[in-house]
């Protein structure tokens, strides 16, 4: 056997050269190997070029690690994809009482019409002091989303305190919360995000919200949040939760999304929803407590529904985030185990390309 192999080497060497002898020899080298060929024991183990230089070794590994990190960052997506759905779920399950308090709120505005409302919640007043509600995510990997905000509550804060209002800030987040206590922030109270926001999380930032403003401590709050537009697009926003203005509560139309899928692409279908028509009550009911007083008892319950909604568009917007980042990082390995490919196949011929030659070489010598 080992002279075999010795006479299947001889051949394939000399065949690299130009002498007549070279040709006679191909004939035995061909001879040689076809018997290997037919022998069953070495066919079973025979196996591929195995290039052993450290350098394609390497590759060979930062393949496989790449490999490794795409399927990680794709179940990430789609857990992420999971969380939206809850998230479109939950606004879909608040919309009914939304609706009602809003018909309800307009109906005794239009029964008080001809009166004077004056309730401290609907009142305007100079504003010497603002607090500013920031909401953040308590993770990253989803993009630019919480320095986006970030960045926007800094411009707001440096905006007011240069017109001489004062500041301070109800953070919501991990992320806005570790930002602005490092940086020495006003900050009066501080909570997580969540991944499903929930009616007593709301209460508790409401009720504390409502407190600050109705014993003077503050003239006006100020929401920012991320308005959640579609899968790759999501807009930092500002807007004014108290004081409230009643023809705002009345007249505000509403929007709910729907997650789709569609040849394995995930989409959004958006709906405008048409604004709640005012309760009618008729101009002799009897109301058992002033209505002054009832729509002061529901100007609470409507901050905790709004601060309930742009908690869970804000999440909304923080896991579409995260799919796009996510999608992307999933493209990015792709490309790179792609090239990391090339380069590999491209070492391992070199390497048999430098076998044979030093074969050649080799036989050359023996001359």
């Amino acid at each position: 056997m080992k002279l075999l192999c010795f006479a299947s080497v001889v051949a394939a060497a000399t065949a690299f050269t130009t002498s007549p002898s070279a040709f006679s020899s191909i004939s035995v080298g061909e001879r040689a190997i076809n018997k290997v060929y037919t022998d069953g024991a070495a066919h079973r183990t025979r196996r591929s070029t195995i290039v052993m230089d450290g350098k394609a070794n390497a590759i060979r590994d930062r393949i496989k690690s790449v490999t490794n990190t795409k399927k990680i960052t794709m179940a990430m997506k789609l857990v992420a994809a999971a969380k939206v759905r809850r998230a479109q779920d939950a606004v879909l399950a608040t919309r009914p009482f939304s609706e009602t308090l809003q018909s309800v709120f307009g109906g005794l505005i239009s029964r008080l019409g001809g009166e004077n409302i004056d309730l401290p919640l609907l009142t305007q007043r100079d504003v010497k002091k603002v607090t500013l509600v920031v909401i953040t995510g308590d993770r990253g990997l989803c993009g630019g989303y919480n320095s986006f905000m970030i960045r926007k509550a800094e411009a707001r804060y440096k905006e007011l305190t240069d017109q001489g209002i004062g500041v301070d800030m109800v953070l919501i987040g991990k992320k806005g919360v570790g930002y602005f206590e490092r940086r020495n922030y006003p900050i009066r109270l501080a909570v997580d995000c969540g991944q499903n926001p929930d009616a007593s999380q709301a209460l508790q930032i409401s009720q504390e919200l409502l407190n600050s403003y109705l014993s003077g401590e503050t003239d006006a709050i100020e929401l920012l949040y991320t308005k959640f537009v579609s899968l790759i697009a999501s807009t930092p926003s500002t807007r004014t939760l108290v004081p409230f203005s009643a023809s705002e509560i009345t007249s505000q139309a509403d929007e709910v999304f729907q997650l789709t899928s569609s040849g394995g692409d995930f989409g959004v279908e958006r709906k405008e929803l048409e604004v709640a028509e005012p309760q009618e009550f008729p101009n002799d009911m009897i109301f058992e407590q002033d209505p002054l007083e009832i729509v002061n008892a529901i100007l609470p319950l409507y901050l905790n529904g709004q601060i309930l909604r742009t908690l869970q568009e804000s999440v909304a917007s923080e896991l579409a985030a995260r799919m796009q980042s996510m999608q992307s990082a999933s493209d990015n390995a792709a490309e790179l185990a792609r090239k990391l490919s090339l380069e590999y196949n491209r070492a391992r011929q070199a390497a048999v390309t430098q076998e044979i030659l030093e074969i050649v070489a080799g036989a050359t010598a023996l001359e």
